[in-house]
């Protein structure tokens, strides 16, 4: 979930926190509108005037077209954000102030629910219910924080061992930030990083996807209605070659915040390496789903495993970081549940995310669907059986059926790298040592499931896990009071809960004699 110095006259904002409760004003169409760079409290065009087209992933249309920012227009951006937090009133504004915005947000939000639900559902092709549930999370993610920071005490009291000494650690603002977030959940991953942003009195430039920009778009208008003030939000729409290089190597940028892939993801640290600024890094996962049969061994058991197998791989088309893409089930139970869940997947509906019935969407764009067939095709090229899907349906879109490949083993390729598809590959077990070494080989560690009705031992194998989330008898909740990030190549740093709040503040310690007196160190 988050231009020039200065705030906003109280009337302004007082007009604009009437808006937040409920009174409606006349909505941008971001889905006509070329201007989407937001540097200073103006939105503008691109600097060379170069656009770009959003393609909808069902029917490979153009629908939108945005601005299409380079290295000039980022240069803008930071230096209005610099601007805004060097002389500008947000980095000085009270916590309670800036809580107080966050909930304005939280609220424009839920007005805006509908609206911006339907949006993220054709820019990222998931289904309309999805799209709401997104909104929700935003919301929720605003007020985590603004509650978090509310609460706040004016720093922590050190004990120094003398009443002559006063010590406290405070925690002030990083200063810029450059925020880049993925394609997937394009909202949700903003609100991720702008909502902490802001709470800590930071200023901030987002640079959304390239292929998903519009509900960010979105996000930055509704911060400006609920009266942040000018320069402190900045949006530069644009490349990651071209936006995203710039801002992380950009020396007036303190922190970069980056979600995405580990390719791109180390691009950005090497950048960022040179100014020494702070790095936070969520580079995905390829996350295993443990089942062991006594989770099964009802038939009720059987059908939730069953269920929550096909949600962890295949909710937005398995275009999620913590999709549970690998199944690892124990063997004697494998047969019967393999089948069950081809049978499952082979039913599952695609479609538009707005029409009645449909399940799941498309992938997100012509590159993506590539991607997906080739890992499929190389699985099947090293020894995978297909048990469902392994085509894309006829007609226009993007849309690649949900399969389950059978007989994978730890050697192929789509079993060692994320594909970010809706593909599930199937390894077995026969005891508790081989199914936590199944789980754990792999360079990435950001979440994993543990099914079992025996209590003690899924918590043992939870505890063994070396992943960021684990799951224990559900897959893919998350709380925005809990850290969310990963082990090993999945990144660096947390977001969410209050180590995610850290990641956007530094820590002073402010020492303070109060008796001060000659040390006589030097005799002179």
């Amino acid at each position: 979930m988050d231009p020039r110095p200065g705030g906003r006259g109280p009337d302004r904002r007082d007009a604009r926190q009437g808006e937040a409760n409920g009174n409606e004003r006349p909505q941008r169409d971001v889905s006509s509108a070329q201007q989407t760079i937001h540097v200073g409290g103006e939105w503008r065009a691109a600097v060379s005037g170069a656009t770009r087209e959003i393609i909808d992933p069902v029917d490979a249309t153009a629908f939108a077209v945005v601005s299409e920012g380079d290295v000039a227009d980022t240069d803008d951006a930071v230096a209005a954000a610099r601007a805004a937090f060097d002389d500008g009133s947000w980095p000085r504004t009270p916590a309670a102030d800036r809580a107080a915005l966050l909930r304005r947000v939280a609220g424009l939000l839920e007005r805006d629910r509908e609206r911006i639900g339907a949006l993220e559902s054709r820019d990222a092709g998931k289904t309309l219910e999805e799209g709401r549930v997104d909104v929700d999370c935003v919301r929720d993610a605003f007020r985590y924080f603004a509650d978090l920071v509310a609460a706040e005490s004016g720093g922590r009291v050190v004990d120094a061992g003398s009443d002559e000494i006063h010590s406290v650690v405070v925690h002030e603002p990083v200063g810029v930030c450059a925020l880049i977030t993925p394609w997937n959940y394009p909202l949700l991953q903003a609100s991720w990083k702008i909502a902490p942003a802001l709470a800590a009195g930071n200023t901030f430039v987002i640079k959304p996807s390239e292929i998903t920009p519009l509900t960010t778009v979105v996000l930055v208008e509704l911060l400006m209605e609920a009266g942040l003030p000018l320069g402190a939000a900045n949006i530069v729409t644009g490349p990651g070659a071209t936006v995203g290089a710039r801002l992380a190597e950009h020396p007036d940028v303190d922190l970069v915040s980056f979600t995405g892939g580990l390719v791109s993801g180390t691009k950005v640290a090497r950048a960022a390496a040179d100014s020494v600024k702070k790095v936070a890094l969520e580079l995905g996962g390829k996350n295993p789903n443990v089942v062991f049969a006594d989770a099964c061994a009802t038939d009720e058991g059987f059908d939730t495993a069953v269920d929550q197998a096909l949600n962890a791989a295949f909710i937005h088309s398995g275009q999620v970081c913590s999709a549970g893409s690998r199944l690892i089930v124990e063997e004697s139970v494998r047969d019967r549940f393999v089948t069950e869940l081809a049978r499952r997947a082979e039913r599952i509906r695609l479609g538009r995310g707005t029409d009645e019935g449909v399940e799941c969407g498309p992938l997100v764009s012509a590159a993506q669907l590539a991607r997906t067939e080739d890992f499929v095709a190389s699985a099947l090229k090293e020894g995978a059986v297909l048990r469902a899907g392994g085509e894309k349906p006829e007609g226009p879109g993007f849309f690649y059926r949900p399969t389950v490949l059978d007989h994978c083993h730890r050697d192929m390729r789509v079993i060692r790298e994320e594909v970010f598809g809706p593909v599930l590959t199937v390894e077995t077990f026969t005891d508790e040592d081989e199914a936590v070494a199944l789980a754990n080989d792999t360079e990435y560690g950001l979440a994993g499931g543990v099914w079992s009705a025996d209590t003690a031992r899924a918590r043992r194998v939870a505890a063994r896990l070396r992943h960021g989330t684990v799951w224990i008898n559900d897959f893919h909740p998350y709380l925005p009071q809990a850290e969310w990030g990963g082990f090993g190549k999945s990144g660096t740093g947390r977001e969410l809960g209050p180590t995610g709040l850290a990641e956007y503040r530094e820590a002073k310690h402010i020492y303070e004699n109060l008796a001060p007196r000659p040390v006589r160190w030097f005799a002179g």
